[in-house]
């Protein structure tokens, strides 16, 4: 039996051109509520596996859905409160 891994941790799987990819979820569009998945690739399992935890954290709090309303100077501000 495949082991599981836990939610919101993402999956992976090897590709047909031998790459590895994780995907994980980001967030649901409110307009249509369909899923919106990013994913991540990489050579080996174990590359696969860091870099999906890390852009999983990197996610974290982002507003990805209505980044597509956002001016300069308002995301500007955004970015100094949060990430400056």
């Amino acid at each position: 039996m495949a082991k599981r891994r836990a939610n919101g941790e993402g999956n992976i799987c090897k590709r047909k051109d031998s790459r590895w990819e994780g995907r994980y979820t980001v967030d649901r569009d409110p307009e249509s509520s369909k899923v919106i998945y990013k994913n991540v690739l990489g050579k080996t399992q174990a590359e696969v596996k860091e870099e999906l935890a890390r852009a999983i954290d990197d996610n974290k709090g982002l507003d990805i859905v209505n980044a597509g309303q956002y001016t300069v100077g308002h995301w500007v501000d955004i970015w100094y409160k949060n990430y400056a």
